[in-house]
């Protein structure tokens, strides 16, 4: 709770279309990344009495894919999880694990990290965020929130490419 109110905090200081794309930190042509995938988070009162519905694990799985297309088609060179597989496996949430993501990444000498969440607040209102840090510095180089409306296919699909849009692959 606490890693998405500071996101949602960071992505409100941040401005926003081409006077933010002068502001962001040059990503390095080629770079390694390590995407650690996107955690599901519902905190709906539907998810407190019934169990995990198969439409979401299906869109949290395109949405993952999603991401990974994006950065490799961006000319990142994505990095095989396998090796730090068995540091991954007791890890409900890498995108709020007291930094695991940046020495996971590290044991693959990843210039960079991904990791992102998905919050469910209703079946109206959902919540993404995708945070990109520097492994080397720690820094985190790219950062936003979204909330969206409604939970469909194309609704999860609209607020990742709005991430990408405004703030990850902006063009001046």
């Amino acid at each position: 709770m606490k890693t998405r109110l500071v996101l949602g905090l960071l992505a409100m200081m941040l401005p926003s279309g081409a006077a933010m794309a002068q502001g962001l930190v040059a990503l390095r042509d080629g770079a390694s990344l390590a995407f650690l995938g996107l955690t599901f988070i519902d905190t709906s009162t539907e998810g407190a009495y019934n169990p995990v519905r198969a439409d979401e694990t299906a869109r949290l799985v395109m949405l993952q894919d999603l991401v990974q297309e994006r950065f490799e088609t961006e000319g990142f060179a994505m990095l095989d999880l396998a090796p730090v597989a068995p540091d991954l496996a007791p890890i409900k949430n890498p995108a709020d694990c007291y930094g695991c993501e940046l020495r996971i990444a590290a044991k693959l000498d990843a210039d960079y990290v991904v990791v992102g969440e998905v919050q469910k607040v209703s079946n109206l209102i959902l919540s993404m965020n995708l945070v990109m840090r520097d492994v080397a510095t720690g820094e985190v180089v790219r950062a936003r929130a979204v909330d969206i409306r409604s939970n469909t296919d194309d609704s999860w699909q609209r607020g990742m490419h709005y991430i990408f849009k405004t703030h990850f692959f902006v063009e001046g």
